[in-house]
């Protein structure tokens, strides 16, 4: 007996809900719509068979997610600042001078463990400011393949950074 995929059915109908819910609570549809799409490949991603009440576990999925998402921030947010508040030239502190040096190195070997791809994506979308789709023309891919690549690309380094977080 070949086993069965688990049911999937029940989710996608409640997108558009997800994206409304979540637009309104971080007043920002492109957030929203990334938390949806994390949201979508988590429950894809799932070991459960099924699911009794999909939209449930959809808004209960994205919360949780959204959770971690403002914790790991925050996290960041206080490493970035005590480093740069502390490794300031004027400090004169070298102990957090090269803690930053540090941190930037371990960034930099996170991007070099990367396929090449998502290295500029990641450079010309976060500091070159290119939109997807221009990122997507110059490399000649789809607009979703760029974001893949930048979904990979971010998880990748922030799987690294919280390793390093204290």
């Amino acid at each position: 007996m070949i086993p069965q995929p688990p049911r999937r059915t029940g989710f996608f109908e409640h997108y558009e809900e997800l994206v409304g819910t979540w637009t309104r609570r971080l007043r920002n549809r492109q957030q929203a719509e990334d938390l949806a799409h994390d949201t979508f490949v988590r429950v894809l991603e799932s070991k459960s068979s099924e699911v009794e009440q999909p939209r449930a576990y959809l808004h209960q999925t994205a919360r949780n997610i959204a959770v971690d998402a403002y914790r790991r921030e925050d996290r960041r947010e206080a490493m970035t600042l005590q480093t740069c508040d502390q490794s300031s030239p004027h400090s004169g502190d070298p102990e957090h001078f090269m803690h930053a040096i540090q941190l930037a190195d371990s960034i930099e070997r996170a991007l070099a463990e990367l396929p090449l791809n998502c290295r500029k994506i990641f450079i010309w979308q976060k500091i070159e400011g290119l939109t997807q789709q221009e990122i997507a023309e110059r490399l000649g891919l789809s607009k979703n393949m760029v974001e893949k690549y930048m979904i990979r690309t971010l998880r990748h380094l922030r799987d690294r950074l919280d390793a390093m977080a204290p």
